[in-house]
């Protein structure tokens, strides 16, 4: 009964806020309260905005975040709908794989030609050091000097023995023990001996 009294109530209060209505004058319907009551309803005059229905403010910094998410990253256009490739381009595509795969081979094969540059350095400093000991062998026998070889054939000795010394320290020094070959072995063992030997003609000498 109590409640049946509380609507007929409220609808009449309705009836009158209705008829004295001005122009733009609204009435806002009864809600209910969080305890289950109902409010009474309320004439809102012309312009005025219930405080629930305000809309929240935001700064023209949040509205331009929404608006440039919306619409991605500045400068940035969509892509139309993918079309089919065409035959030419499909060609352009297979050319530049190629072109990818050659200078890839190229550099490959440029790493190999500094390995082999390498042990032909190694090849060319063994051969100049046989001319040499041929050389030396032809005008001076490999022991110490005998007592009436001349001052010029001393001096050449001696030349061609600090050139061999300094050869094979070179190849010693470019080229790993492992690497070795036998030829190249014996004359690193001769290093010491010749060393010797111009020690002894340089005596000589002076």
């Amino acid at each position: 009964m109590g409640s049946s009294n509380k609507s007929g109530e409220q609808g009449k209060q309705m009836a009158e806020l209705s008829k004295s209505l001005k122009e733009g004058e609204r009435i806002l319907e009864p809600t209910r309260r969080p305890d289950g009551t109902l409010r009474k309803p309320i004439r809102i005059r012309a312009g005025y905005v219930p405080q629930d229905e305000v809309v929240k403010y935001q700064s023209k910094g949040s509205l331009m975040k929404k608006e440039m998410a919306s619409q991605g990253p500045p400068g940035y256009e969509p892509d139309p709908a993918p079309k089919p490739k065409t035959k030419s381009a499909k060609r352009n595509e297979r050319k530049k794989e190629k072109r990818l795969q050659s200078t890839a081979e190229k550099g490959n094969s440029s790493e190999d030609g500094s390995a082999s540059n390498g042990s032909q350095s190694v090849n060319v400093l063994a051969s100049e050091m046989e001319a040499l000991d041929v050389s030396s062998s032809n005008d001076v026998s490999g022991e110490a000097p005998n007592p009436g070889t001349t001052g010029e054939d001393v001096e050449k000795r001696i030349r061609a023995l600090k050139k061999k010394i300094r050869l094979t320290e070179a190849q010693q020094q470019k080229t790993a023990s492992r690497d070795l070959n036998p030829e190249q072995l014996e004359k690193f063992s001769k290093l010491e001996e010749w060393r010797q030997e111009l020690k002894a003609l340089e005596d000589k000498e002076a």
